[in-house]
């Protein structure tokens, strides 16, 4: 009788198991099959001309998929030229174009390519302690290959990025160790413009210009964004200054607590990509600039979708990377009176 209960409830676990494994292997990328090399065209690559080349009778695996791509993909990055008569063959898929070796671009592998998918979108490398960005132009087939049309070289691996000599040297990798490296690579989002308004002339009274702030011109068009480009540890920005006082040229209270701050506490304003519907609200970010840094309050946004409206004091929409930023700020990096008013700077969010 017992042994009967544990063969049922092996058997139950045994069904669980098999029913979760087609879940748990739709994480894996698995090769999509295998090809055999044939025999090159007279003229065409050979392993004893280049080592790369694919070997007569050889099986290569194939692959439809790459590794699941996060904020911190790894990969092997090897060299190409995108060249007209470089190895790279024909033009580059995205765009039919050849490419300069001096410039950053990349091909990859199948299913990170993604049916095109990523074409002429830019990705940031990181590898050898150093970062570049880099446009995606072409794909480095996984699924085929040792045949005329891919220069009889085998398939790519499922995990590659194939980069122009610009990118080994933006990476600052010497010249004899060319060839592969592993890195990581992140998607570099590219915020577009969301739109236009044009410029109305301010009424009598209205736009207050302290801080040498700047009133929208009559008819002038103003690029509108609904989003910032992406935050990391070390976000590039523009410092700008602002009076979060009343009366101050930040028009009414701040957003996030519809209250006023004095000039000699360090708060800032974001644009509305980084103000994030307010919730960065009341939160600390670190600014660095100057060699040196400040921990600031976020109370604002710094409106990049809206301007020269009655709302807005008639001054036209933030840029899309804007810290702006109380005289507190400014005092606190040091940097002289006479040169306030934009500077390039880096933040980060700041553990409250």
């Amino acid at each position: 009788m017992k042994k009967q209960v544990y063969s049922s409830s092996f058997i139950l676990v045994l069904v669980c198991f098999l029913l979760l494994l087609p879940s748990l292997e739709a994480q894996t990328c698995r090769p999509s099959g295998k090809i055999r090399a044939g025999k090159p065209r007279s003229g065409q690559c050979t392993i004893e001309q280049d080592p790369d080349c694919c070997k007569e009778g050889k099986l290569y695996t194939t692959y439809k998929c790459s590794p699941t791509v996060s904020n911190h993909t790894k990969a092997t990055l090897t060299l190409n030229s995108f060249e007209a008569g470089g190895d790279g063959n024909g033009p580059s898929k995205c765009d039919n174009q050849y490419h300069s070796d001096d410039k950053p671009v990349v091909a990859l592998s199948t299913g990170w390519f993604n049916k095109r998918k990523r074409c002429m979108k830019y990705i940031n490398i990181h590898g050898n302690g150093k970062s570049v960005k880099a446009k995606v132009v072409d794909e480095c087939d996984s699924t085929m290959g040792c045949d005329a049309k891919h220069g009889y070289y085998p398939p790519c691996h499922n995990n590659i990025v194939v980069a122009s000599q610009a990118v080994w040297k933006a990476l600052g990798v010497p010249l004899s160790q060319w060839g592969e490296m592993s890195v990581y690579c992140i998607e570099a989002q590219s915020c577009r413009p969301s739109g236009y308004i044009r410029g109305k002339k301010p009424p009598p009274g209205q736009c207050n210009t302290e801080n040498d702030s700047d009133c929208c011109k009559q008819g002038k068009l103003y690029t509108t964004y609904k989003c910032s480009p992406p935050v990391s540890s070390h976000t590039k920005a523009t410092l700008t200054l602002n009076s979060f006082e009343a009366g101050g040229d930040g028009g009414g209270p701040s957003e996030c607590d519809n209250q006023y701050h004095s000039d000699d506490e360090p708060v800032v304003a974001l644009s509305t990509g980084w103000f994030n519907n307010e919730k960065r609200c009341l939160k600390y970010i670190n600014i660095y600039g100057n060699g040196k840094s400040v921990k600031a309050k976020v109370v604002d946004e710094c409106d990049s979708t809206m301007g020269c409206d009655s709302d807005h004091d008639y001054q036209p929409p933030c840029d899309n990377n804007i810290v702006d930023a109380s005289k507190a700020v400014w005092k606190a990096l040091g940097v002289p009176e006479s040169q306030w008013g934009g500077m390039d700077i880096y933040w980060s969010d700041a553990d409250d």
